[in-house]
């Protein structure tokens, strides 16, 4: 598990998007096992008290669960997933507008290079394939 935290936020937020960030994209599958929260905490070189906050939320968020003495999973709801997925597409949004009308982009112009650039980068990985 490879998480590089950075001095802003929280570590625990960062741990739940990196999690968030891997469910959206299938690097964990609906109802993949997950480390223990000690385990995690061991991988990751944060206090235990931190994983533990971290799991807390994201099973109040419905992203992971937890069954008796079993080992945390992923959701298998497809509703969470999709919701993720829209959280961190709608993130990323937000803050590219933002940036955007700062400059004074006009609207057609600020999607005519999106396009332009997310063609280029998807023909770019293609290439590397």
């Amino acid at each position: 598990m490879d998480v590089k935290f950075n001095n802003r936020d929280p570590v625990y937020i960062q741990v739940i998007r990196h999690f968030k960030e891997k469910i959206a994209t299938g690097g964990y599958e609906p109802g993949q096992e997950i480390p223990s929260r000690r385990e995690l905490a061991n991988n990751l070189k944060i206090n235990p008290n931190t994983a533990q906050r971290a799991y807390k939320e994201m099973e109040e968020e419905g992203l992971i669960f937890t069954e008796g003495n079993l080992p945390s999973r992923i959701t298998n709801d497809p509703e969470v997933i999709r919701n993720v997925r829209k959280e961190l597409i709608l993130e990323a949004v937000h803050s590219f507008v933002a940036s955007v009308q700062s400059i004074n982009v006009p609207l057609e112009e600020a999607l005519h290079l999106v396009k332009e650039n997310y063609q280029r980068n998807k023909n770019e990985q293609e290439e590397s394939l």
